[in-house]
This record gives C-alpha cells, structure tokens and sequence, in this order.
C-alpha cells in the first residue's frame, strides 16, 4: 500500500488543538503546561484516576474514549510506557484510524528505536507526519517545563512540533530521523543507569571504610567522578533515604534493554552494557514493583550487608 500524500503539518503553536494520550505522572504535568501556554488540550489515559486528576490540575478537557483524543486535533502526543503498549494504542485499539491525514503525531515515550522504525510505515500510509521525541527530566522536569527532548524525524516535522516541545521542555534537540530520539534517549538512560549504580558501589565502599557518604559526594562533586548521579540524584533522593525522583526502576531496565538491544543489532560492543543490564534486572526483581530506580543505591547497600557477591 502507499503512503498518503500528506500536507504540510500545521505549527503545533498556542492555541492549536493537541490530543494528549498518557496523564500519569510525567503526561499530566505536561499536559497542565500546554493548558496554561495556551493550548486546548484533550487528554485521556486508561487510568480513572489519572483521568480525573489531570482534569482537576490542569483544566484539560478529559475524554472518556481513546478515539476522541484525535477528535479536531491538530497534534496528538503520546505518553506511554513503552512500545508495546504505543503499537497497541495506535494499532489494536484504533487511536491511529481515527487520526486525520496531516496531523503530526508525537511519540513522546520512552519507546524502542527500532520499534519506531518497524511503525512508521504504518503511520505515513495514513498520512500521518510522525516524530519521536522522547524526554529527560523526570517528573521534576515535567512540572517546571525544563525537560529535555531529542527529537527523531523529518527537519519540516520536528520544526512545526517545536512550539509544544518549547512549552513542556527547555531544550529540544533535533538528532536525527525517526527513531534517532529513541535511539538517544535508551543510550542516555544507559549512561544514567551505569553512574547511578556505579556510584552506589563506590559510595559503599567508601562508607565501609569509614568515610561519610555526604562527604563523599560532597567531594565528588568538585572532582572528576561527578555526574548527574552525584550531583542531583544522591544528594536529592538517596543520601536523604526518600527514593523518589519520580522514575519507576522498571521502566529503567526497558530502557537500558533497549540501549543493549540496539548494541546488540549494530554489532557494537556491549560486554559492559550487558553487565549493567543484569544487575539492573536482578534489583528490579528483588525491590517492589513500585520502587524508584534510585532505590538501587539501597539494594547495592542490602546486599553489600547481606553479603551476597551479586
């Protein structure tokens, strides 16, 4: 089948009409700063109570059915957990069937790059513009519209999404075609991923040797092992025990999976990838559902004191 010929995309500015798809806790604070920059916003999420708390905090219209999201919409931004569930929101359940021919659609996730790829297709035979623009920032980032965003897709596309992504994050960065934000953003979870444990390894190790784990860090954070782990992660959320940036462990494992399987698929190598990987998915396995992902700093010191070689 072809595509569809496809009219330019409209500028996504204020005052155009944008389906918002995922109001959890990263969707409904940008969905609420849509709302405020000006945007009407039509919000929905399989959640009753994400629904009525995004209704209740940002003034967005909430529907009750997926379809209605792309109801005169002129953009239509995807919240979701992952590619699974983003190719069964467009697919299965018929979000994309109901998206009008020129409308740009945002993949917002955290989605699989080569998933990305495998769906455009379906998405340009509609007719449909198409970008992924996944986001850094956690749930900190989202309320103060300070995320950053990596965008994949075509220059015409990326430029007419730039409004919105200027309203929900402070810096978007055009990377590539499509996929290439979600390409980026797995690599850069990985790298997150990789100093956050390394981290609690090192602060552990110290800690048994007598230092004080804020001195550490303190000290850290003027020498050359500093990273946004030392820096905002173990002061903000670990050393003070809360574990709460805002960010599920396990949607850091998908992640930092999908940043082995793109390894994996281009031949790069991944012996230290894999290594993380594992210890990552063991945490994750062991810790609650519902644990943070800086909750690993807790796990690598339970063990350490459980005595277990990992």
């Amino acid at each position: 089948m072809s595509s569809k010929p496809k009219a330019e995309p409209r500028t996504l500015a204020p005052g155009t009409t944008i389906g918002f798809v995922g109001l959890g806790n990263m969707g409904g604070p940008m969905a609420a700063n849509l709302v405020a920059a000006g945007y009407t916003v039509r919000g929905f999420d399989v959640s009753e109570a994400a629904r009525r708390a995004a209704a209740e905090a940002s003034g967005a219209t909430v529907v009750d059915a997926l379809a209605e999201t792309a109801q005169g919409a002129d953009g239509v931004v995807l919240m979701l957990p992952n590619s699974k569930v983003v190719r069964a929101v467009l697919l299965d359940e018929g979000l994309l069937d109901a998206i009008a021919p020129g409308t740009l659609l945002l993949d917002m996730s955290s989605s699989a790059p080569t998933d990305t790829r495998a769906i455009a297709p379906a998405i340009a035979e509609r007719g449909v513009h198409f970008v992924d623009a996944p986001v850094s920032g956690g749930v900190r980032g989202a309320r103060a519209g300070s995320l950053t965003i990596v965008v994949g897709g075509e220059e015409a596309d990326v430029e007419a999404a730039r409004p919105l992504l200027e309203v929900v994050g402070s810096r978007a960065l055009h990377v590539g075609g499509i996929g290439a934000g979600h390409a980026l953003k797995a690599l850069n979870n990985l790298l997150s991923a990789a100093t956050l444990i390394a981290t609690a390894e090192a602060v552990e190790a110290g800690r048994r040797f007598g230092l004080d784990p804020a001195t550490m860090i303190d000290a850290i954070n003027t020498s050359s092992g500093r990273s946004y782990s030392t820096e905002h992660k173990f002061p903000d959320f670990v050393l003070p025990g809360t574990y709460d940036a805002g960010f599920n462990i396990n949607l850091m494992v998908k992640d930092i999976a999908c940043a082995l399987d793109l390894a994996e698929s281009t031949g790069a190598p991944a012996a230290v990838t894999e290594v993380i990987v594992d210890q990552w998915r063991k945490a994750a396995e062991e810790l609650p559902d519902d644990a943070d992902h800086t909750a690993i700093a807790r796990w690598v010191s339970e063990r350490a004191e459980a005595g277990s070689d990992g």
